[in-house]
């Protein structure tokens, strides 16, 4: 009996969250394909008999769960929210000039939507700059319309964090910049 205590015990160290991992249970991540989360949970699942270290993480905004191996979640997109300094490098860009493009807007299209998928504020950014001509106008069509909006809401989550503000808070600050560009 004694000896499977210590095997469970040394199991259970094995799995143990050490201090340098870079993710931990309660803190607020980016998933690139789903916007912000909460890791909910982090630990060992069977999954087709195999045992995997999962991380389990939550999207209230999505009504979503996702659990992904520990060891692909970087591959995977998984990321901690961004630094003060990644937020005022995107708004730069968010206050400069749209970058227009006399391409097919298809094409355009499928761009912003890759560069809102990656996750990446800066890319996120880029989009928003690109878009806002439409902010409070009727010039843009729904698919625009549609592309700005979900490049909006995936900044405003992650600032909104960041600063610890109301989504909405954070929504009117970046409108009124948008504005002023």
């Amino acid at each position: 009996m004694a000896r499977t205590a210590a095997a469970t015990t040394a199991a259970q160290a094995k799995t143990k969250i050490k201090d340098d991992d870079p993710f931990q249970e309660g803190d607020a991540i980016v998933y690139a394909a789903h916007g912000v989360g909460r890791v909910d949970r982090i630990g060992v699942d069977e999954i087709a008999g195999t045992k995997l270290e999962v991380i389990q993480i939550s999207f209230p905004g999505n009504q979503m769960t996702l659990r992904i191996p520990l060891t692909k979640a970087r591959k995977a997109g998984l990321r901690k929210i961004v630094s003060r300094e990644i937020v005022d490098k995107a708004m730069a860009i968010i206050k400069g000039k749209p970058h227009v493009s006399k391409g097919m807007w298809a094409r355009r299209a499928v761009a912003y939507q890759e560069k809102i998928n990656s996750g990446d504020l800066v890319q996120i950014a880029e989009v928003l700059r690109d878009l806002r001509r439409n902010v409070d106008s009727l010039d843009g069509s729904f698919s625009e319309r549609k592309l700005f909006e979900a490049a909006q809401e995936r900044f405003v989550a992650e600032v909104a964090v960041l600063e610890n503000k109301d989504p909405t808070e954070v929504l009117t600050s970046l409108t009124e910049v948008m504005k002023a560009a």
